[in-house]
């Protein structure tokens, strides 16, 4: 079966945005087994250029335990896709995972340059920055997408 992982740095504290991640990993999980990780955020009072690669160092060791098969890191300097396209990718890199991917979605101040680095690729949704927890819900919701498009359901239009 295939396995889709979304590791992601913080809680989702919005019951809005929990509500709607449940909704999307049901409907995934008709298609592939769905889980989703969340390691803790960093949290500091004073934050400065020194203390923001502190912080994704220290979550990035929380995060590279829970990589497994093709690694996607969501970065906004990363590759853009139409749903389609996005579709006929996430295929191609469950195909070459032998049907496990996991996606990574990082805290307040990004990902480590080591997290890039392990990504088979770097994927953005947009140049505009979101909330990492609204981003959690709009990447569950192309998944699902995704392998709508994938098994040629009407989901997709």
């Amino acid at each position: 079966m295939v396995k889709i992982n979304i590791v992601a740095v913080g809680k989702v504290k919005e019951k809005y945005f929990t509500e709607g991640i449940n909704e999307y990993a049901k409907r995934i999980s008709k298609f592939a087994q769905i889980n989703i990780i969340e390691v803790q955020e960093e949290n500091y009072s004073k934050v400065d250029d020194g203390i923001i690669e502190i912080i994704k160092e220290k979550e990035c060791q929380r995060i590279l335990p829970h990589l497994k098969g093709t690694i996607l890191a969501l970065a906004i300097e990363g590759k853009k896709y139409d749903s389609n396209s996005f579709s006929k990718s996430l295929q191609k890199f469950i195909d070459q995972s032998g049907g496990t991917v996991t996606f990574v979605i990082g805290g307040s101040y990004g990902l480590s340059d080591k997290i890039k680095k392990e990504a088979k690729e770097l994927i953005s949704f947009s140049d505009m920055t979101f909330p990492h927890t609204m981003f959690r819900l709009m990447l569950s919701e192309q998944i699902y997408r995704a392998f709508s498009i994938i098994s040629g359901s009407g989901y997709h239009k």
